[in-house]
């Protein structure tokens, strides 16, 4: 169970990704106002969500109504709170769903509602890809609901991909209801599966042991009572899962600068990092942090192994995130060159990271590109009901067509 937080103001919770919307507090209906191109629906479309920050989603014609935050769907409280908040959307509108999205996830309480409601409501469930859905949330936002090319940088800490996998640093094509992944980052190991999301000297120990230097991890970490033995778990595939999660490389830059090493609540190693990114201020970045093949995979091993031979933390997180943001725009660049667009979408929790989200801001936008990123709306799991609904929208135009 997680350590009891404190009181936050509605600015703060949105910040760290617990509300939707920035600036609404505790309403019980949340709404953003969601108008632009494209053709107009019969009726509305219902979203469940994910798993982190649940929040489903009514998305109409003119507008965007959310329910409130009823966090990770991991307790059975909280799964409790997903089919009362969605009577209390459907009972908004007159008019039933035309449709209900749902997570790619097929084991997520939020699938499993999401299935149950449109069988019930005698209407088509369609699943959406977790990134695909992050990149729809902030065109939604921006009034995007036409089929215009777009560049989407999807970054945070985990989503299930099309190929089954864990996928968390993704470039993708992507044209309404269709999306390309056309670049990822260099995967890491995640040694334990999903505890190694919790214990970022984990994700440092898999950094070190993919460029040659396991020998460290024993003595490196041996105040953590599992360290003797990672080694062992790394050389075996079953028990350490690939990811290509940004949030992950967040972790292990924070474990290999003992930043953080064991995490207590949400996002601590990467809001630690960014904290001190902040306090140090500017320095450049590392010329050669990173390498991009010629297939558009992006190797951040590079800069995780220099934050290895850190002495000072705080230079550390600020190095980490300017070389960070160079690497991630040289990327764009690199995939714009294959691209006929000039607009690049940033979403998904990594975006709350306003050091890193504002860097690729100015870089992007100082090269001519239109850059769009999430403004009241969350860029991570909270707001991400309303860019599944974006792309159940945008799949029921191709078929009315």
């Amino acid at each position: 169970m997680r350590p009891p937080q404190r009181a936050q103001r509605p600015d703060e919770a949105h910040r760290q990704g617990r509300t939707a919307l920035a600036d609404t507090g505790d309403a019980s209906l949340q709404s953003l106002r969601c108008t632009g191109d494209g053709a107009a629906l019969a009726g509305p479309i219902l979203a469940l969500g994910a798993w982190f920050n649940n929040t489903p989603c009514l998305l109409e014609r003119e507008r965007a109504l959310f329910s409130p935050n009823l966090g990770d769907l991991d307790t059975p409280d909280a799964c409790r709170r997903v089919e009362p908040a969605v009577a209390a959307l459907l009972a908004a509108t007159p008019v039933p769903p035309l449709v209900v999205a749902h997570d790619l996830h097929p084991d997520f309480h939020s699938t499993r509602v999401a299935l149950a409601t449109a069988n019930r409501l005698g209407v088509p469930a369609l699943a959406v890809q977790h990134h695909h859905a992050h990149i729809g949330a902030v065109l939604a936002e921006h009034g995007r609901f036409d089929t215009r090319p777009v560049l989407g940088l999807a970054v945070d800490g985990v989503g299930l991909g099309s190929d089954g996998q864990a996928w968390g640093g993704e470039l993708l094509r992507v044209r309404g209801a269709r999306c390309e992944r056309i670049g990822h980052l260099r995967p890491l190991r995640l040694p334990g599966g999903d505890r190694a999301a919790r214990e970022p000297w984990r994700m440092a120990s898999a950094l070190l042991y993919a460029c040659g230097r396991g020998s460290e991890i024993a003595h490196r970490f041996s105040h953590q009572p599992a360290a003797a033995l990672l080694a062992q778990v790394l050389s075996r595939p079953t028990l350490s899962p690939p990811t290509t999660s940004l949030g992950r490389h967040f972790d292990a830059a924070a474990g290999l600068l003992g930043v953080c090493e064991v995490m207590h609540t949400d996002a601590e190693a990467a809001v630690a990092l960014e904290s001190l990114a902040r306090a140090y201020g500017e320095l450049p970045a590392l010329a050669d942090g990173w390498r991009i093949s010629p297939d558009l995979e992006l190797d951040l091993h590079p800069l995780l192994l220099q934050l290895a031979d850190e002495a000072d933390a705080a230079r550390g997180a600020a190095r980490f995130h300017v070389t960070l943001a160079a690497a991630l725009t040289d990327w764009i660049e690199h995939a714009l060159a294959l691209e006929h667009c000039d607009t690049v979408v940033l979403g998904g929790g990594c975006m709350h990271n306003r050091v890193l989200s504002a860097m690729l801001d100015t870089a992007l936008s100082t090269r001519g590109l239109t850059v769009l990123g999430a403004r009241r709306l969350s860029p991570g799991d909270a707001g991400i009901a309303l860019g599944q609904a974006w792309v159940a929208r945008h799949r029921l135009t191709l078929k009315e067509t």
